[in-house]
């Protein structure tokens, strides 16, 4: 082949690049105006489509490659080690390269079955340096206060304005000195090396908009997030100032949904919130700012990394065995892998179709801090060797047509990831009594926040929630997920006659969608003294007048605030 057909490929598939990343900005670039005119559903719909955008243009440049080239060179995989090295030319000028290579592997991938793959034809190991020898931008403010802070958190004020006033400006600014004084230690405040720098870009989702930074002095740092909320007809309001590490994190966990922030050098970004947050893996950083595909590039890479540098092997998951899915995990890789079964509990009524379409969904709704992000994969390969022998043993027997061996190899054709978690079953089993009513409370706030954003899960049992290392509760079992607005909640009628309650099956009729909340106690909870401490906490999901009237607003096209964060006197 000559080198004229490779580099015009790889020319098209980076314009191919360009059309995708034009539309991303243009898409992000419109959440400061959705904010500033409380557009609060348009910008649910904006965060679906842009995650919709990557699948939609990689679909079109496979289009126009296949309609723009002949058969030989371009579906020949011997010429593809060319194609990839015009393309390495041609993205080492740019800012977004490593995002580059990842679209490079997604056209490959349309092309070609995964049989294919090599780190010859593909990017399966990144070419790109960790760091970039170039000239950068600007990408942060710093403001260094030397005893004045309140005329550093006014600057910062300044230089955030939006075209909505701040509603209370003096309010704001002695509320953020305040917590800031108070979250810190005495002496940092007066310091005179005291440094506030912040991402010189704002962070949109849902209904807020993220400053976020870190403060620093000579010898120590704090991250810093200052969320701002618009509340309509008033004005922008500073809500909070948090310096706590684990709260930021929260705000970029894995159950929330993406950010919109434009970001000039996104490997410098990232790079940013890594010092801050250095507990994130960068897979997730990069998912947190809509930049899924290359999170899930990167998770692959920690992967397979960590299976060639330790002698882990996979085991089946704790906790009780999933109805429709298998799980598995590495003990020293914080996810597990699950895979549909063959054949599902006959109490199931839902197909392998129905199952994965609820999973994809998963990813494009808003998932209040709730619901566990997923990534799909196909065609994993891992050696047997790397597989506890009765963990192989179930997954063959369970999902033969997903899970199979090829001579040395174990092939998954296809599988879920999701960040481990403690399951809440098992969680209680050993919690202290003070636990116990903490969790407990945040499974109830757990069920309640996902229905405020018109979510039901369907199954609320234990086992299908998990304790995150900072105790909060996240469900993450899918199978039976539905928008809340789907589900007819109903009273259970009065009994006819005395012999109806004694009987086998129910007296009143029970259609497909109807759900009944006076029976949640007796199926979530099999110890009594739960029962009644979930009975004093969250009596009121056992009342379908609760449900019906979540419904109520959410059809009257209200957003229903769910935080990411503490705020004073309130719980998450």
């Amino acid at each position: 082949m000559e080198q004229q057909p490779a580099t015009e490929i790889a020319r098209q598939i980076l314009l191919g690049f360009d059309d995708y990343r034009e539309q991303f900005r243009l898409i992000t670039e419109g959440a400061r105006a959705r904010f500033e005119q409380a557009q609060w559903q348009e910008a649910q719909q904006a965060s679906a489509a842009r995650i919709a955008l990557y699948e939609q243009k990689v679909s079109e440049t496979h289009r126009r490659l296949l309609a723009r080239f002949p058969k030989e060179p371009l579906l020949q995989v011997e010429y593809w080690p060319q194609i990839k090295s015009a393309y390495i030319e041609q993205i080492n000028p740019r800012f977004d390269d490593e995002l580059s290579e990842t679209w490079y592997n997604s056209i490959f991938c349309r092309l070609f079955s995964h049989d294919c793959i090599s780190d010859g034809t593909m990017f399966i190991h990144t070419t790109r340096p960790s760091a970039q020898a170039r000239q950068r931008l600007a990408q942060t403010r710093k403001y260094l206060p030397k005893g004045d802070l309140t005329g550093a958190l006014e600057q910062i004020l300044d230089d955030f304005a939006f075209a909505v006033p701040y509603a209370d400006r003096a309010g704001d600014l002695a509320r953020l000195q305040g917590q800031l004084c108070d979250s810190l230690p005495d002496w940092v405040c007066k310091d005179p090396e005291l440094t506030i720098e912040l991402f010189a870009s704002v962070l949109y989702r849902n209904k807020g908009a993220y400053l976020i930074g870190r403060i620093f002095t000579r010898d120590e740092q704090w991250p810093l997030a200052i969320p701002l909320l618009h509340r309509e007809g008033k004005g922008i309001v500073a809500d909070a100032l948090i310096t706590d590490e684990a709260e930021v994190s929260i705000i970029f966990s894995f159950t929330r949904s993406y950010f919109m922030v434009e970001v000039p050098i996104p490997l410098e970004f990232i790079g940013f919130l890594k010092r801050i947050l250095p507990g994130k893996h960068i897979a997730e950083l990069y998912t947190s700012i809509g930049f899924y595909k290359q999170g899930k590039s990167e998770f692959y890479r920690a992967l397979i990394n960590h299976l060639a540098g330790t002698d882990d092997r996979f085991i089946m998951a704790p906790g009780v065995r999933g109805m429709v899915m298998s799980v598995f995990t590495l003990p020293g890789f914080n996810t597990v892998f699950k895979v549909i079964k063959d054949r599902f509990s006959p109490i199931k009524s839902v197909d392998r179709a129905t199952v994965i379409e609820k999973y994809r969904l998963v990813k494009n709704v808003d998932r209040v801090g709730r619901m566990a992000d997923t990534q799909e994969f196909a065609d994993f390969r891992f050696p047997v060797s790397k597989f506890d022998p009765d963990c192989l043993a179930e997954l063959l027997e369970v999902a033969p047509s997903t899970v199979q061996v090829q001579d040395d190899t174990v092939l998954v054709r296809h599988c879920w990831t999701e960040r481990r978690m403690t399951p809440l079953n098992l969680y209680l089993e050993n919690a202290s009594e003070q636990q116990c009513i903490e969790v407990l409370e945040d499974y109830g706030l757990a069920i309640k926040q996902l229905a405020a954003a018109n979510i039901f899960p369907g199954d609320m049992l234990l086992k299908n929630f998990g304790v995150t290392r900072h105790g909060r509760v996240v469900f993450y079992d899918y199978d039976e997920i539905c928008f809340l607005t789907e589900v007819n909640f109903r009273h259970i009628p009065p009994p006819r006659y005395p012999e109806d309650e004694m009987a086998s099956e129910p007296w009143y009729s029970v259609g497909p969608n109807d759900v009944f909340p006076e029976e949640f106690p007796r199926f979530l909870f099999t110890d009594p003294a739960l029962r009644r401490l979930f009975a004093r906490l969250h009596g009121n999901l056992y009342d379908a007048d609760y449900w019906k009237g979540l419904q109520e607003a959410i059809r009257a096209g209200k957003v229903i605030d769910v935080f990411p964060y503490r705020r004073k006197g309130e719980r998450y």
